[in-house]
């Protein structure tokens, strides 16, 4: 049997980079999926490819900062499939990069409602959903910076993703009892296109590859696999935690 046979599931960010992945490897691994990002024609193209290697998925386009889409994709995950079993709230943004002094408050506004807000509207109305099936596996994308590695001018990413990780322990307090699993996905360096709108250049991308054990960037597939663990029974005993695949970022001093 596949990891997610008969499971339904939420993942936000689904147009490019991790989402996309993970959403292709998600449906061959058989779950029934809702994806959700603010492209349509990318939505659209990704539910083509699935539904032609005989996988089920439907596209919602939205934006997570907004309750009402956070709402309307677990009525979707309701009426199309019967419920939900497992979300991955991935979708991100980089925000304003710079000097802490000069991020413009309206720009660190965006960036947390984008990060972390959207992450509790997903909670708020996903995990009631799993509790009516009798519990689910709830999944951020946090990562490294800002809790392992401090990176000057990216104060708003920092703090956002950092606080996805205390959002994470709390739900994960709160609603492990009965079912629900909550943890954090941190990736290190990825080649997507958000990755690459930090090493955006030759030497860029060779310095950050080396801040690496692995020496390497990840591939979006690669975290794809960590996110498929996290979803599937093989971490029944996870929740609560802080799951670095960062390739060694974390600990390396050479």
């Amino acid at each position: 049997m596949s990891a997610l046979s008969n499971k339904v599931a939420i993942i936000t960010g689904a147009s490019s980079g991790i989402g996309y992945a993970t959403a292709k490897l998600f449906a061959r691994e058989g779950a029934k999926l809702v994806v959700a990002a603010r492209r349509r024609a990318e939505l659209d193209a990704l539910v083509e490819e699935i539904t032609q290697t005989g996988g089920r998925a439907v596209a919602l386009v939205g934006d997570v900062k907004d309750e009402s889409f956070a709402k309307d994709l677990v009525g979707l995950a309701k009426t199309e499939f019967g419920g939900l079993d497992v979300a991955f709230n991935n979708a991100g943004t980089m925000g304003e990069m710079g000097a802490t002094t000069d991020v413009s408050l309206s720009e660190w506004e965006d960036t947390i409602r984008t990060n972390l807000t959207s992450a509790f509207l997903g909670a708020k109305y996903q995990i009631p959903a799993m509790l009516e099936r009798g519990g689910g596996s709830l999944i951020f994308t946090s990562t490294f910076v800002g809790y392992t590695v401090g990176f000057p001018g990216t104060a708003a990413y920092a703090a956002s993703k950092a606080g996805l990780i205390g959002l994470t322990q709390t739900l994960a307090s709160e609603f492990g009892a009965r079912g629900v699993r909550v943890n954090a996905l941190l990736p290190g360096g990825t080649d997507t296109p958000m990755g690459r709108i930090f090493a955006n250049t030759p030497e860029t991308l060779a310095f950050v590859q080396g801040l690496h054990a692995l020496k390497r960037m990840a591939s979006p597939d690669e975290i794809a696999q960590s996110a498929l663990y996290l979803a599937s029974d093989a971490s029944s005993f996870t929740t609560g935690s802080a799951l670095l695949a960062d390739g060694g970022f974390s600990i390396n001093r050479t």
